[in-house]
């Protein structure tokens, strides 16, 4: 998917795609939310989680993003800022996709979404002004929208599905003929947004190859770094 849309993009304008981001935002939470228990996310604790993920996101990760800033580029303030943003600004629905296909928590994944989301447009123009000296500017009313539809839309059509599909079929019946053929259709809005970001960036991934090198080895570090420190806190503090 990635190699597709790098090939279109460069050979075709791929403007047009930026409306197909939506639906296939929501092609891949959906499927997800189906077999999501409206409890489990209602339900109270796993505030520890949510501090720890929280703590992760928005301290300890921005401070590495923003070191390896000054190591791999102290003279070039546009790509400290880049790799500050990498490093402090959450995923969205593709956090909850990835907790689908791993067979985990989508309750608490629902959770940390939103709150990523809301603090990362919060946290985001104090962070940047107080380490870079820039502004970014964030739209408030634009990110809750952004929420409404890539988490709480397809949450809605999710359980009304799941109480359909349970009032028509039953319990067993919808465990074992129907829950799991949903999360393919994940996979392919996994996939279609992979595509498309690709797609959209084609063209300067083309004409600048060299940049893409220049930026890979901090980020492959930034990454690195964020996935062991986290796997080693969840392994040490959460059940």
């Amino acid at each position: 998917a990635m190699l597709a849309g790098l090939l279109f993009g460069a050979a075709a304008d791929p403007a047009f795609l930026r409306a197909a981001i939506l639906p296939l935002t929501f092609l891949m939470v959906y499927p997800m939310m189906v077999s999501l228990d409206l409890r489990q996310l209602l339900g109270r604790g796993g505030g520890g989680l949510q501090a720890t993920t929280l703590a992760i996101n928005f301290a300890l990760v921005p401070a590495i993003g923003y070191g390896a800033g000054l190591l791999f580029f102290p003279e070039q303030p546009m790509l400290r800022l880049a790799l500050l943003l990498t490093a402090l600004l959450p995923t969205s629905g593709m956090t909850i996709s990835w907790t689908g296909f791993a067979n985990g928590n989508l309750g608490a994944a629902v959770k940390m979404t939103v709150l990523g989301l809301i603090l990362g447009s919060l946290a985001t123009p104090l962070y940047v002004r107080w380490l870079m000296g820039a502004e970014v500017p964030v739209d408030m009313a634009a990110i809750f929208m952004q929420i409404l539809i890539i988490v709480f839309l397809p949450m809605a059509a999710g359980h009304f599905t799941q109480k359909w599909l349970l009032g028509r079929y039953g319990q067993a019946e919808y465990q074992k003929t129907w829950a799991p053929r949903f999360p393919p259709f994940s996979t392919l809005g996994v996939l279609g947004i992979v595509f498309v970001a690709l797609a959209l960036k084609a063209r300067d991934l083309v004409a600048q190859p060299g940049e893409v090198l220049v930026v890979l080895v901090p980020l492959l570090c930034l990454y690195a770094i964020n996935y062991v420190l986290s796997t080693v806190v969840a392994r040490t503090l959460l059940p």
